[in-house]
């Protein structure tokens, strides 16, 4: 008998945690979106459906394009967004440009 797999219900798997943080958060309104999704997903892609979460959010593609990036702990900065794979139960931080030291 073959196990059955019963996709009605999200877990950590099944998502993509995407963190914001400073102008982002600001600009979003939250520190934080899950993206449910079905396979990984480019970093692109999670930046531009983080985008589509928040569309009331006139800053936030602007300032998700100027973020430093993590995938996991893994800083992503200098890497195309349109290569970096991000796996199922991955989280992606968002980092703004930060002022001072």
């Amino acid at each position: 008998m073959a196990d059955t797999v019963d996709r009605s219900k999200t877990n950590e798997t099944d998502t993509i945690r995407v963190r914001y943080w400073a102008a982002a958060k600001a600009a979003a309104g939250t520190s934080e979106d899950h993206l449910e999704v079905d396979g990984p997903l480019t970093l692109a892609e999670v930046r531009d459906r983080a985008i589509a979460l928040h569309p009331d959010a006139d800053r936030l593609p602007d300032i998700l394009r100027t973020c430093s990036t993590l995938v996991g702990d893994r800083p992503t900065a200098s890497e195309d967004p349109d290569t970096v794979v991000v796996a199922p139960g991955s989280h992606v931080e968002f980092l703004p440009p930060f002022a001072g030291g």
